[in-house]
């Protein structure tokens, strides 16, 4: 005599719908929001568990449904002194996302944006990219600098003394190190020469900025030799690791930015040619780079065995759920992974110590100057110069006329 099959439970057995309070008629639709999402079976499991911590919380500080929002900023503190307290909050999180897209609960306003508090920034933005075509990420850096100087200065730019400007210059420089310093330095000095070109401000202004020592006072680029780009690309073997293989690969290799690597889409592969297409990068124009074997290789065994099916002309995704395309931060992030897993130690950690290793490694392997230069796309021959000081052999170079462009 066949039995009727039970019907299968999302609920995780030590989980009851009334331990989980005011989230329980919702609990069934929460599950199938995360499985749309991509979320895998153990994160739904876990994801679930903490939610039940979360709203046992809730329940005893008396928050219900209406009053879910300042409910989760009083559990932030709260939760901080427990184990594992960001795995609860975010349960806490997504929980309240999934009831503000579900209509359920209404989202809180969203606060102004600093383009939106201070007008001017939206102007200084566009300015920058119409004028100088300087990078989005660039742009984000300048703002939060210059939000902090409205904070300091108040909020009325036209109207700041030489001396403010200065002061506030060398009081963030005291407070970081020397690359954040310099990047104060253009960022305010970029914001003058905005409010000077629109009549906002007294021409020569710019001039009560300091400036700081250049590249030539400044320490060896951090870098890998060659044993330790060999780790490091040693670290990321096996088939679990075939888009790190591949993303260490391009930035090793080509000397790859990580947004630029973050940005790769498939349209920008040449197979037929064995070249990639950088597009988006500082100089906002389109280059091609030669495609080197070993590279092409492990971008092939990460398409046709590693990576999932993603809607996205991206390249390269997120090896967790939900799964979306890499940001440079997720390149960044994969990059120090990598490191820990070789062993190496260093000063820098990001992929620009990448960056550097494969400017490095091209002049000590007898590329000159300008082929490096070529190769990373700088626009200037004094930013390639500074990878000469990793050889004071290759210092002669400097003192010659530069071919220009070489090819690559």
């Amino acid at each position: 005599m066949s039995s009727t099959p039970k019907k299968r439970r999302n609920t995780p057995r030590y989980l009851t719908l009334s331990r989980l309070h005011f989230a329980g008629p919702y609990f069934e639709g929460y599950v199938r929001w995360l499985e749309a999402r991509n979320y895998t079976k153990t994160t739904i499991s876990m994801l679930t568990i903490y939610l039940g911590h979360w709203t046992d919380w809730m329940h005893d500080a008396g928050y219900d449904l209406s009053t879910i929002h300042s409910g989760y900023a009083a559990s932030v503190p709260a939760f901080r002194a427990m184990p594992n307290y960001s795995m609860r909050l975010r349960s806490g999180a997504l929980f309240v996302l999934f009831l503000e897209e579900q209509c359920i609960v209404d989202p809180l306003p969203k606060p102004p944006s600093p383009s939106e508090q201070w007008p001017i920034l939206g102007e200084f933005r566009d300015w920058m990219l119409r004028n100088r075509g300087v990078l989005d990420s660039s742009l984000d850096t300048y703002q939060n600098i210059l939000v902090h100087m409205f904070l300091v200065l108040g909020d009325a730019p036209e109207a700041y003394s030489a001396h403010a400007i200065r002061e506030f210059v060398l009081g963030r420089a005291g407070m970081h190190g020397v690359a954040h310093a310099r990047m104060t330095v253009t960022a305010t000095r970029a914001f003058l020469r905005f409010l000077i070109a629109t009549g906002r401000c007294p021409a020569g202004r710019d001039q009560a900025i300091p400036n700081f020592a250049g590249w030539q006072l400044a320490p060896v680029p951090d870098f890998l030799n060659d044993a330790d780009i060999t780790r490091i690309v040693a670290a990321c073997s096996g088939e679990a690791r075939l888009r790190d293989r591949a993303v260490i690969l391009f930035l090793v290799r080509l000397g790859l930015r990580a947004s630029e690597v973050a940005n790769l889409e498939f349209d920008h592969i040449d197979w037929r040619n064995g070249r990639i297409a950088i597009r988006g990068g500082k100089s906002r124009r389109e280059e091609w780079l030669p495609l080197p074997q070993e590279v092409g290789e492990a971008l092939l065994a990460y398409l046709d065995r590693g990576r999932p099916t993603l809607t996205t002309p991206r390249v390269f995704v997120t090896a967790q759920n939900p799964m979306r395309p890499m940001s440079r931060f997720a390149v960044n992030c994969l990059v120090q992974a990598a490191l820990d897993r070789a062993g190496i130690q260093s000063g820098r950690r990001g992929s620009h110590l990448l960056r550097h290793s494969a400017a490095t490694a091209m002049l000590r392997h007898g590329v000159n100057l300008a082929g490096v230069g070529a190769v990373l796309r700088h626009r200037s021959l004094s930013t390639t110069m500074q990878y000469a000081k990793v050889d004071f052999a290759l210092l002669r170079e400097i003192a010659r006329p530069w071919a220009g462009e070489a090819a690559c």
